[in-house]
């Protein structure tokens, strides 16, 4: 059942469950569209999450009261889906996973007993979605990892994550688009620029996108723009 809460006088919080799931996940895709299609102008923000969507609306053109009303009935009726394709979207993703940017890949075999090879394949083998956009610009949460390959956040965070590391935690695998401070474990990187600029949520994938992950060596890395740390 969907739900509505306030959170102030022009944003509310619309919940379709409490959980991490793919049904919901795509219920909450489809609602983005549905409000957006609905609503047009009235909307000033709207952010997804796992399992709920944060809208932000005018004040000068409409109140809580009848945005409300407006959005249960855009989510009662059926939206014209035609240019909604988030979920066909595939993104490929080349990923160097060498020791020299795996900055706990070693640490990841450890807590597992895999080997590396075994890691990468886990990692790399499935599609993942996109569930949300957050933490700082473009960086895309994408779920669920294999059960093998599940590993909490480092207990001391780095101070500096190069950009373009990709990293686990928990049930959870992303890309960080640029250099910050983070506690997600560090399997590979990207040669990829993960910001867009010119997309609403300055993600190269969006929320609903799918993501695969393609391992390269590190000649082809290097020759799609990769960097490494400077000692």
């Amino acid at each position: 059942m969907v739900r509505i809460e306030a959170v102030n006088e022009q944003t509310l919080i619309v919940y379709f469950g409490d959980k991490i799931d793919e049904a919901i996940a795509a219920d909450v895709n489809h609602a983005i569209f549905q409000i957006r299609q609905a609503l047009g102008a009235l909307i000033t923000d709207i952010i997804p999450s796992y399992n709920s969507i944060l809208v932000s609306f005018d004040l000068a053109q409409t109140d809580r009261f009848d945005i409300i009303k407006r959005i249960k009935f855009a989510l009662s009726t059926q939206a014209n889906t035609e240019t909604d394709n988030s979920d066909n979207v595939l993104v490929e993703i080349p990923v160097y996973y060498g020791e020299d940017v795996a900055l706990d890949l070693a640490d990841v075999c450890a807590k597992t007993g895999l080997d590396a090879d075994a890691v990468i394949k886990l990692h790399s083998e499935r599609e993942y979605r996109v569930y949300a956009i957050g933490f700082s610009p473009g960086f895309a949460y994408l779920g669920s990892l294999n059960d093998a390959i599940i590993m909490p956040r480092k207990s001391t965070p780095r101070l500096k994550v190069p950009t373009g590391s990709v990293g686990l935690a928990d049930s959870q695998t992303a890309i960080y688009p640029s250099s910050t401070p983070g506690g997600w474990q560090i399997i590979g990187r990207t040669p990829l620029d993960m910001l867009d600029w010119d997309s609403e949520t300055l993600a190269r994938v969006n929320v609903g996108n799918r993501v695969k992950f393609c391992p390269i060596d590190k000649e082809t890395y290097i020759k799609l723009g990769g960097v490494f740390d400077e000692l």
